[in-house]
């Protein structure tokens, strides 16, 4: 069924599947005197300020770890068992289409920006799908028309679309879009075969709105009104009248979370997941005469990730997040009896995905040892089969490292766990360097999936890589994901303190050289970790980092900032501005002492790139050694491939010179 539900991990920015789509090359600079090592040349859409000449020698020897690429499901044809994927040639992501398992990826999109989602129309003869410019963010709803290839522009161009949902049988899309305000996802409703028809169904206010499903009849939507990660709400709107109906409590009661999802195929009820009366995100089904919820995955005890219906609506596929690793179910909706799927390969799960014919289950599965891959399951008969094959570089994945569960007590007693990386101890003797990459959200979570560049740093440098899940990712109960909200932040800090003691305890690991780094939010706990901890770390690598969540929020665009208040605080609140500011990593810049290199995407719109300009400017007046790199035609991290490529490159430099010693 062709829908897009409003993803909850989506208001907790949670990580989703990496799948890092990018291959390219960085030009070496011309005219070097033939005496001198040949260095890289960074394209001139690259401000660098401080980095020292990146020798070649390192691309020659790393380039094969980022010369692979990644596929994602789209959508399934709606006539043919055929689908459009998502995956790279060139420099960035485009819509392909597969015509059978394991067939050739034709790409059908060609822009100089990522594009994505695509969906067909009801008969297949276009489908629609978003692109933005430069990482802004700020996207577009497209039209291809498959006869031609002809490439239709459907909204205004400058407002902010998403969430498209597409009516059963029926051209018409209902979305979410910021046009009118800026800061407000409205929902408007449009036939892609004739822009015009464009209307606004729904006046909003705040940005965390969605459209999760239409009714069969297409007469009602499903809205999801997102307030935090631990609190959304669910209404229903008529598609004639624009009138809407709460259907979940606002009391004031216990905060509780719900995905949204498929209307059931009469009509009557519609399944969710939700932490209602639960720790964890259960799977339920809401009659709508009375909204009671029967809970239909209680034995399992762990969240319910991803949810879709088959078109007859007879069967329900699932997937759950079990301690970082997905499990695939089947579900009779008739019986409401469910099983395990045999046979799927280990790893994450996501991107489910049902054809037409109710038979085929398309899904996306990534893993240590294998880039993101799509594959497709008979739900009658069993049958897996793989639709596409994607390239690794050339490299044995077979020899990378898998990930070992560790844990480790923190500051009050509580359990905190994330995933060790161990690079082979036979080439690496002694007690091996360690790179902690600290995840984004806060409300995310990090899952052992492919990790692409960063098996270099393991299998030819010999430094250990340390994942962890401090307290507010997801994955591990609500109770969990709300210990670091408001002035409970720094605790998150502590967190980290407590993992670098764990490290120092591993005979293994060689606490002398620890280095940091993390992107997004991850980033924001690099500088937090720089400052807090500056005596038991080496270096530190803040990627698209704020540097100062007060300002982070006066200066993060209007449609996230009050969902960013309900996790930080409201920083107009003189007490929480107060904590804030003074745990703030900017305001605690001269605990810094050891060098520090900060990435950042000039279009950012959710860490605007002062962030970290405003801290490096501290650091350098301190006299400590920075490097600085930003794109000028990025965002919220690096999409295209060049970019990445000489970001690695010089990572590569940065962990040489200052985690390992090397001169």
């Amino acid at each position: 069924m062709r829908r897009a539900y409003p993803i909850l991990a989506s208001l907790r920015s949670a990580t989703l599947l990496a799948v890092i789509l990018m291959t390219g090359s960085v030009a070496l600079a011309q005219g070097a005197p033939a005496d001198q090592p040949a260095v890289l040349k960074p394209g001139d859409n690259l401000v660098v300020e401080n980095i020292p000449a990146v020798p070649a020698a390192i691309a020659e020897k790393a380039n094969q770890y980022g010369e692979f690429r990644g596929a994602g499901l789209q959508d399934w044809d709606p006539v043919r068992r055929e689908m459009l994927i998502g995956t790279r040639f060139a420099d960035v992501p485009e819509i392909h289409r597969v015509k059978m398992p394991g067939g050739d990826r034709t790409q059908l999109t060609f822009f100089p920006d990522r594009t994505g989602g695509g969906h067909f129309g009801p008969k297949g003869e276009y489908f629609t799908f978003t692109k933005d410019v430069g990482g802004g963010e700020w996207f577009q709803f497209y039209r291809y028309d498959v006869a031609n290839g002809n490439v239709t522009l459907l909204t205004d161009g400058k407002s902010r679309n998403g969430g498209r949902s597409f009516a059963h049988n029926d051209n018409r899309i209902a979305y979410t879009s910021t046009r009118r305000t800026g800061k407000d996802t409205d929902i408007w409703i449009m036939d892609p075969t004739n822009p015009k028809s464009d209307k606004m169904l729904l006046q909003l206010e705040g940005g965390g709105w969605g459209v999760a499903d239409w009714s069969p009849d297409n007469k009602k939507l499903l809205v999801v009104e997102g307030i935090s990660a631990n609190q959304t709400f669910l209404w229903l709107a008529d598609v004639a009248t624009g009138e809407k109906k709460l259907l979940t409590s606002k009391d004031g009661g216990e905060e509780v979370a719900y995905s949204g999802g498929p209307f059931s195929k009469d009509g009557k009820g519609f399944y969710s997941t939700t932490d209602r009366d639960s720790e964890f995100q259960r799977l339920a089904y809401f009659d709508l005469a009375t909204m009671k919820p029967t809970y239909l995955t209680t034995d399992i005890k762990w969240d319910v990730d991803e949810v879709d219906l088959s078109e007859d609506g007879k069967t329900l596929a699932f997937v759950t997040n079990e301690d970082g690793i997905s499990k695939l179910y089947l579900m009779d909706t008739a019986t409401r009896k469910y099983h395990p799927v045999a046979g799927v390969p280990t790893g994450l799960i996501g991107g489910l995905h049902f054809h037409r014919n109710n038979h085929d289950l398309g899904f996306v599965v990534t893993s240590a040892r294998s880039t993101a891959d799509i594959y497709s399951l008979d739900v009658v008969t069993g049958k897996i089969e793989r639709w596409t094959f994607s390239e690794t570089g050339g490299l044995n994945t077979a020899t990378f490292a898998e990930p070992q569960l560790i844990k480790w007590q923190t500051f009050d007693g509580k359990t905190i766990s994330g995933f060790l990386y161990m690079p082979d101890a036979g080439k690496f003797p002694g007690k091996l360097p360690v790179m902690v990459n600290i995840h984004g959200g806060p409300e995310g979570q990090y899952r052992p999936g492919f990790l692409g560049r960063n098996n270099f740093y393991l299998n030819e440098l010999g430094v250990a890589l340390i994942f962890p899940n401090v307290r507010g990712s997801t994955g591990y109960g609500k109770t969990f994901l709300k210990l670091d909200n408001g002035v409970n932040r720094d605790h998150t800090h502590k967190d980290i303190g407590a993992l670098l003691d764990w490290i120092g305890k591993n005979p293994a690991l060689d606490a002398g050289k620890i280095m940091i780094t993390g992107g997004s939010y991850g980033g924001y706990m690099t500088w937090a970790i720089a400052t807090d901890y500056n005596d038991k770390i080496c270096c530190s690598l803040p990627i698209v980092g704020p540097s100062n969540l007060v300002t982070l929020l006066e200066h993060t665009e209007a449609y996230r900032r009050d969902l960013r208040r309900v996790e930080y605080g409201d920083e107009r609140d003189p007490k929480i501005r107060e904590y804030l500011e003074k745990t703030a990593p900017l305001n605690n810049s001269e605990k810094i002492r050891k060098p520090v290199y900060a990435v950042v995407g000039k279009n950012d719109p959710r860490v605007p790139w002062t962030e970290s300009r405003q801290m490096l400017d501290k650091l350098k007046s301190n006299g400590i050694q920075t490097w600085f790199l930003m794109a000028n035609d990025e965002g919220h991290g690096y999409a295209k491939k060049k970019n990445q490529d000489f970001l690695f490159y010089s990572t590569i430099l940065f962990v040489q010179r200052f985690l390992l010693g090397e001169q």
